[in-house]
């Protein structure tokens, strides 16, 4: 934790206080949106193009807009719907053109969404990974046309790809510690006793790696404390609900449910109602995010806890591109959100603002 707080005041001291404060199907032709007047946020127009920056990495050039390419995993969520909106708003507001894509959940699709973006000659590129591994080959594409990536929410393979080599920087949440955070408050809720399931995210995907990571170390290191079952449920909400019905059916005696994200739990939520348990009572249920929907199942009892992953990285990626442009070295490889958590003591007066 203390790396952590380094970390972000480090990040604070150097790109300014305007930093965020609160962490397989085809689709159309990529959104194109090109913001109102230029925001106070723009840096000087100089020259310097081509060539590399720190660490073998692209330049870029220091200009008063950009035009920026974000390629989004999958737009079938409110996470995922908030990430989006931020970075329109944040174009928007700074008069930069921003151009879409969507991967409908397919990592083969995303790379093609990089390879479109690299077509269309952007200045940088916004990158949220559906997997760590299929995602490098796109990262080194863009590298070696030149074009600096900047990895948002989740990670390509460490061992493949590297920030400040290969891309500029990952910014997103400490998943590992999401997982910690949840596991502890569970430990402290049920005494240290508990059969849970647990529903993991996307298999493949960062988040759901090292969510499961965290939350399956702290419990592992209670005697108390079975995982009787873990399977993926996509981060969807209809799926996780399912797989809660089948899991349920094959573990009647559960006692504790951790899925991966709010999606999920409120899934999971139904299912346990469908089958005569009642959520908050019978059954504890703990996720991440802190969306909207999460923080209500918290206030109606139903949902015990949710670890914050915050979705609206508009203002940090596009301060962190412009810090780059300006100086390179001033960026370090790794930027940690700083997450908050929700339960019975805060769900309430977070409601309104949450996503």
């Amino acid at each position: 934790m203390n790396h952590k707080r380094l970390m972000t005041s480090a990040v604070a001291f150097l790109m300014g206080a305007s930093f965020l404060t609160a962490c397989g199907t085809d689709t159309a032709t990529p959104t194109v949106t090109t913001g109102g007047a230029t925001g106070a946020a723009t840096v000087a127009a100089t020259s310097a193009t081509g060539g590399a920056a720190t660490g073998g990495l692209p330049k870029l050039a220091k200009k008063d807009t950009y035009t920026v390419g974000f390629s989004q995993t999958v737009s079938d969520n409110p996470w995922r719907l908030a990430e989006t909106k931020s970075m329109q708003d944040e174009a928007a507001k700074r008069g930069w053109k921003i151009v879409v894509t969507d991967a409908g959940g397919s990592a083969a699709k995303q790379v093609a969404d990089v390879d479109t973006l690299i077509a269309q000659k952007v200045d940088a590129i916004f990158l949220a990974p559906q997997e760590e591994k299929p995602l490098v080959p796109a990262v080194m594409k863009a590298k070696a046309a030149g074009i600096p990536v900047i990895l948002l929410d989740r990670t390509v393979d460490q061992t493949q790809a590297q920030g400040g080599r290969d891309y500029v920087t990952f910014i997103g949440s400490d998943f590992v510690e999401e997982g910690k955070r949840t596991a502890e408050w569970l430990i402290k809720k049920t005494g240290g006793k508990a059969t849970i399931i647990e529903l993991e995210g996307a298999t493949g995907a960062s988040a759901a790696t090292d969510r499961k990571t965290g939350f399956d170390t702290a419990i592992k290191a209670e005697a108390g404390m079975k995982i009787v079952a873990s399977q993926t449920g996509e981060f969807n909400r209809d799926k996780g609900r399912q797989l809660m019905q089948t899991l349920l059916t094959a573990h009647p005696d559960v006692t504790a449910v951790y899925a991966h994200n709010d999606e999920m739990a409120v899934g999971a939520i139904t299912a346990l109602e469908a089958g005569g348990k009642k959520p908050g009572t019978d059954v504890i249920v703990v996720s991440v995010d802190g969306e909207k929907d999460g923080l209500q199942a918290i206030v109606d009892g139903k949902l015990g806890a949710t670890t914050e992953c915050n979705p609206r990285f508009g203002p940090k990626a596009f301060d962190t591109l412009v810090a780059y442009a300006n100086n390179p070295a001033s960026v370090p490889a790794k930027i940690i959100n700083p997450d908050k958590f929700y339960d019975e003591t805060n769900a309430k007066d977070n409601l309104a603002g949450a996503y």
